[in-house]
């Protein structure tokens, strides 16, 4: 298979930061074409924040690339913060940047825990999505989050070892509230080193062979302290009620062209929930990469996602084009 390579890199053309409430402020930026195909990028985690490697997902001469922090991630303030943290929030912040931005409609492209929210977002707001591109499915669900915890030292046993010695013997039964504990400890002697433990954790699991460049991000201490604290409070927090609601009601999206990009060996996030997903929506094209994991980087993830982007891209200009005539 021929592997797609990244667009070149570029950096944004504007930026600025977007105050959603009294605490929260979104760092945001835009790069490509000021007067091109808006698509929107929703970073992983919850909690993980942007990277300059996501801008390079999209065609810079077709695409108006709008990229943002969540709250309390990367460059947004206050780092890690968990208060008024959870999906509705997220999803209102999408919509109130969206308007900030001035765009009518964009393409809404989310990996990981960016599919969760890309998801709810396409659901609370049909008529404001122009397209999905959806990566490595998580649907916030008790088993995947146990599957964290648990089910992946099944395949990375090491790595399950080294996270789950962190805490005493005596609480390792219950991982997730044991991190959780020293996540919010005010200490930052506490709260740092368990930071690093749960995100290099879950950067080790992330790829189908190691890749260096995704174990030093993960150790990175504001990607760890976002990525850690935030996942661990959505896990206790803020589960779907029912559990399968991303999976119900999709009718109000049916219509909307989309793509699922999943892994075969994807650790991180099991291809079960991708395969649940397409059952419930088989209008979605559904793309089953043989030979990756679960991190955006995996060439054939790279692959399929940037030729998904430009796809989208072709059928857009398409478009207009036979308007034009």
């Amino acid at each position: 298979m021929t592997r797609i390579p990244f667009y070149p890199s570029i950096e944004p053309y504007r930026s600025g930061r977007l105050k959603v409430d009294i605490l929260h402020e979104l760092y945001w930026e835009e790069s490509g074409s000021p007067t091109g195909l808006p698509v929107v990028f929703l970073h992983g985690g919850p909690g993980a924040g942007a990277s300059p490697a996501h801008r390079r997902f999209f065609d810079p001469k077709r695409y108006r690339i709008v990229i943002f922090d969540q709250r309390g991630a990367g460059r947004s303030t206050p780092l890690g913060e968990t208060l008024d943290n959870d999906t509705p929030h997220l999803v209102a912040d999408i919509e109130k940047l969206r308007t900030h931005l001035a765009i009518e409609s964009w393409f809404v492209f989310g990996g990981s825990w960016g599919s969760t929210l890309a998801l709810a977002y396409a659901k609370a707001h049909p008529a404001r999505v122009r397209g999905l591109m959806l990566r490595g499915i998580f649907l916030m669900q008790p088993s995947e989050i146990d599957w964290f915890l648990y089910g992946m030292r099944t395949v990375f046993p090491e790595a399950w070892d080294r996270f789950a010695r962190f805490v005493p013997e005596a609480e390792r039964g219950d991982l997730l509230t044991a991190y959780a504990r020293r996540l919010n400890d005010p200490d930052p002697a506490i709260r740092v080193p368990a930071a690093r433990s749960w995100s290099v954790y879950e950067g080790s699991c992330s790829t189908l062979m190691p890749n260096p460049e995704v174990l030093s991000t993960s150790g990175e201490e504001r990607h760890a302290v976002g990525l850690a604290r935030i996942e661990a409070h959505f896990f206790i927090n803020s589960l779907f009620e029912p559990h399968d609601a991303l999976l119900r009601d999709l009718q109000a999206i049916r219509h909307i062209p989309a793509v699922i990009v999943q892994g075969r060996y994807d650790m991180v996030c099991p291809i079960v929930s991708a395969d649940a997903l397409h059952k419930a929506w088989p209008e979605a094209e559904y793309i089953v990469v043989p030979d990756a994991g679960h991190s955006a980087l995996e060439p054939g993830i790279r692959s399929a996602l940037i030729d998904a982007t430009n796809r989208f891209a072709d059928d857009a200009y398409g478009a207009l084009r036979r308007l034009a005539r």
